[in-house]
């Protein structure tokens, strides 16, 4: 039996993480998500190129490209889709995550 990945990752985020890792200008082993306590909610994403993979990292590969997860933020990103928004007065990465119970007004941290 086939396991979830703990967090897709759209076509748009995908292409955008390649570009990010083919600018980047030395080898990676992908990128890192996490989260950190931090902002009016109480938590807030945090993505960082990965120069290896750590022994306790959640592994997805999709759309060409490798996303490891922190280990503490597995449970809070569980079920996440992982999304690049381009609008017109601002583009970044989106994060849709089931589990959240609130949003800051901001937008930038959540709770679960």
């Amino acid at each position: 039996m086939e396991m979830k990945a703990p967090i897709t990752i759209t076509e748009s985020a995908a292409q955008r993480v390649r570009a990010m890792l083919d600018k980047r200008g030395k080898p990676s082993a992908g990128i890192r998500i996490g989260v950190r306590s931090k902002g009016c909610s109480g938590m807030q994403y945090t993505l960082e190129y990965a120069d290896e993979k750590s022994p306790f990292d959640e592994v997805v590969e999709q759309g060409g490209i490798t996303v490891l997860i922190d280990p503490k933020a597995a449970m809070f990103i569980f079920g996440t889709e992982m999304d690049w928004v381009e609008e017109k007065m601002q583009s970044g990465f989106v994060f849709r995550n089931p589990n959240e119970k609130g949003r800051c007004g901001c937008g930038e941290s959540f709770h679960v």
